[in-house]
């Protein structure tokens, strides 16, 4: 599949590497095709776009949740991800939406919906995590800087 993206331009996805979604993501329940992307030209892998392919313009950007919050791991119930079963601990991607506004210090993952991908069968959901421990706006902006310093010392 050929198309022309917002941020990454002309881009051409193989159809082994199309993630389906088959209830959308929410707020977005038509968008049920995406490729995951990274911009290569950045050091850092921290941050990946999920490319929709149904609408080229739209593109979240999405990170590991274990990057910022590493004791991050949610009860799921089996039923919101039956769609993705069978599901082994090593076909499991686990990813969660970044919100950057333009003031970069009030930078937020929600970890209340991630999004969970069998990389095996490239089928995908957005689930809802009913735990308070868990916000839809998690700051982020200076873990990431600790981490930046971190990686400059080495």
């Amino acid at each position: 599949m050929r198309l022309t993206t917002r941020i990454f331009g002309e881009i051409e996805i193989e159809d082994s590497k199309i993630i389906h979604f088959p209830k959308g993501i929410i707020g977005f329940p038509d968008m049920t095709q995406f490729a995951l992307m990274h911009d290569k030209d950045k050091d850092s892998n921290a941050i990946r776009w999920l490319q929709s392919l149904d609408e080229p313009t739209f593109a979240m950007p999405v990170m590991d949740p274990l990057y910022v919050k590493p004791d991050f791991n949610p009860v799921v119930e089996e039923e919101t991800i039956k769609d993705l079963l069978p599901l082994a601990d090593e076909d499991m991607l686990v990813l969660v939406t970044v919100t950057v506004p333009q003031d970069l210090t009030k930078m937020t993952v929600n970890l209340k919906g991630p999004i969970i991908i069998n990389s095996d069968s490239c089928i995908a959901a957005q689930v809802i995590i009913d735990d308070d421990d868990y916000p839809v706006k998690y700051p982020i902006y200076d873990y990431l800087q600790k981490q930046k310093e971190i990686a400059q010392k080495k």
